[in-house]
This record gives structure tokens, C-alpha cells and sequence, in this order.
């Protein structure tokens, strides 16, 4: 991928720890990845891959869990020492902000989050993994364990970065978020 340029690393305080900041620069299309890293993490290094979500992580949307899943991955890494978020620029399973909220006024009307990608022409997620496998060689990690309940996160790695453990992040339902929950369970595997 040379199509990728780093950053100049950053302090970076937070309410859960003096965090560094990376910039990973994606050449074609201008977005800015960011590695979010606490402690030193080495080899089997805890390692949250997050995709932007401007009216979760921004906007403290209850319509999903993102925001919470980032809060809780910080605070985890807090506590343990060491720990990386990649923050990927993939907003709305990878389908841009305007789409997404688009697909907002379909689930509005009764569609789930799948049913309303698919209307708008998209696959259920059209993300992409390839520039977190980057960042993570990049930093020097080839075992992690994962913060996700989204197996297909695993998936996306291609064995590239090897996944020794699975960690869930357990959100509760906020009675906002209980059928995009749902969905993500039955229709896409997530625990």
C-alpha cells in the first residue's frame, strides 16, 4: 500500500489515559486513519479496529453502540496498560455519512439497518480492512487480541494479522438501539 503516508505522532490526553495519536494518510481518497495507542503495546497487543461513526462516537446518537464501544475499548486499554484503536474513516459501513443518513430515513420507515443498504444499492457492509493491516504491521504488530464482536473483522485481516482472541465489548441496549442490535446479531453474525 504506498498509497499510505504516516504522520507525525502526537501527545494525545485523554479522560482515559495520555494516549499517542498516529495519522495514516490514504492517498487516493484523502482520508486520514488514525492509530490511537496507549502504553507500549507488543505481541498480542489489545487492539480495537473502529470504524468513524459521527452521529455515535460525535454525537452520542442512541440509534447505535459505537460511541459506547469506543469509550469502553479506551477504558480497557486504560486499565491494562497498553492497548491500540485504529479509527478507520469507513462511516456507515462504509458508506459515507449523506448515504447513511439516508439510510436512517428508510429504517425511519421500517426497515432494519441491512434491509436499508441493501435499498440504497449497498451490501450489508462495505467496509474494507487492507489499512488496518497496513497500520498494524506499521506499528509492529503481527498478534493481537480483538475488541470486536464483528467476526467479519477477523475475516478482513486475510490471516495477515493473527487474531489470538476474540474480546466482546457488551453494550446494553439503551431501548433506542434494540432492533439495529438485533440485526446486527441475526442478519450479520455479530455476538
Amino acid at each position: 500500500m504506498s498509497s499510505i503516508e504516516k504522520g507525525k505522532e502526537v501527545k494525545f490526553p485523554t479522560e482515559y489515559g495520555y494516549f499517542t495519536l498516529v495519522p495514516y494518510l490514504d492517498k487516493e481518497n484523502e482520508r486520514c486513519h488514525i492509530a490511537l495507542i496507549i502504553g507500549k503495546p507488543g505481541d498480542n497487543a489489545l487492539v480495537r479496529i473502529h470504524s468513524e461513526c459521527l452521529t455515535g462516537d460525535t454525537l452520542f446518537s442512541l440509534r447505535c453502540d459505537c460511541g459506547s464501544q469506543i469509550k469502553m475499548a479506551m477504558e480497557k486499554m486504560s486499565n491494562e496498560g497498553a492497548g491500540v484503536i485504529l479509527y478507520l474513516r469507513q462511516e456507515g459501513r462504509g458508506i459515507g455519512l449523506f448515504n447513511k443518513l439516508k439510510a436512517y430515513a428508510l429504517q425511519d420507515k421500517g426497515l432494519d439497518t441491512v434491509e436499508a443498504n441493501h435499498e440504497l444499492g449497498f451490501r450489508a457492509d462495505e467496509r474494507s480492512y487492507g489499512i488496518a493491516v497496513h497500520i498494524l504491521k506499521d506499528l509492529g504488530l503481527k498478534k493481537i487480541r480483538l475488541l470486536t464482536n464483528n467476526p467479519d473483522k477477523i475475516k478482513g485481516l486475510n490471516g495477515s494479522i493473527e487474531v489470538t482472541e476474540r474480546i466482546s465489548l457488551k453494550i446494553p441496549p439503551n431501548g433506542h438501539d434494540n432492533r439495529y442490535l438485533q440485526t446486527k446479531k441475526d442478519k450479520m453474525g455479530h455476538v
